[in-house]
């Protein structure tokens, strides 16, 4: 039966206003989980970046990479890969760090279109976090070499998805808990980014995954007050 409601339904997206927090409430969640496939592939296998091919290579396969941005350690500093001139990359390992670059340009978030930015490195963490979600990639995946700490996105069939209602409950409780974001935006987003149907209340809001539902309960100020997994009965 043709769903009027979901047609109707706000997307997720960038709005003009719209800060860094409110990016990384809605987008940061669905990168968690992104990050979970990946590790589910990687286990504990360490990639060798290969820049002038443009990979990540392990041992027994290889990651097409798309190259974010660069943490130095020295002076915690954050440099897009957009900002290039010092380094030489190729422009085609380039092209999402310009595509971020023009949604900062566009919706005025200095995050995204400052070339060099003083932080720390969680925050980079972020950075790319918000690149791969928005950009629908893969995932991320952070390579330390000579004092830089090189961030690049992933793209790849070999990542797979988990799209359990546990993993779905855990890395929601995860995110709203260890990042600095708006818990009810990121529930909402992260919900329907999965494709599953978000169902807002006064004080809980519920995500439907099958016939499972994860609800989570919200105060006025909307901090979480509860999450609950419901599965589906065998």
């Amino acid at each position: 039966m043709f769903n009027l409601k979901a047609k109707f339904e706000k997307p997720v997206e960038i709005e003009p206003g719209d800060s860094f927090k409110i990016v990384l409430s809605k987008y940061g969640a669905v990168a968690l989980d992104k990050q979970e496939n990946l590790s589910d592939l990687l286990g504990d296998a360490k990639g060798d970046l290969d820049l002038e091919k443009g990979s990540l290579i392990f041992e027994d396969f290889e990651l097409p990479i798309q190259v974010i941005g660069f943490f130095t350690e020295e002076f915690n500093q954050w440099s897009w890969a957009w900002d290039n001139d010092s380094i030489g990359l190729d422009d085609s390992i380039i092209q999402s760090a310009r595509q971020m670059k023009a949604i900062g340009d566009e919706f005025s978030i200095p995050q995204l279109n400052t070339p060099i930015i003083e932080t720390d490195l969680d925050t980079c963490h972020t950075f790319a976090m918000v690149t791969t979600s928005v950009l629908d990639l893969d995932a991320y995946y952070a390579v330390p070499e000579d004092g830089l700490i090189i961030f690049v996105a992933v793209n790849s069939d070999l990542i797979k998805d988990n799209d359990s209602p546990e993993k779905f409950r855990i890395n929601y409780a995860i995110f709203q808990k260890n990042f600095n974001v708006f818990p009810r935006i990121a529930f909402e987003a992260y919900t329907k980014l999965k494709g599953y149907t978000f169902k807002p209340n006064d004080d809980f809001a519920v995500a439907k995954i099958g016939e499972s539902r994860v609800i989570v309960g919200f105060t006025e100020r909307g901090n979480v007050t509860h999450i609950q997994l419901l599965l589906e009965e065998d």
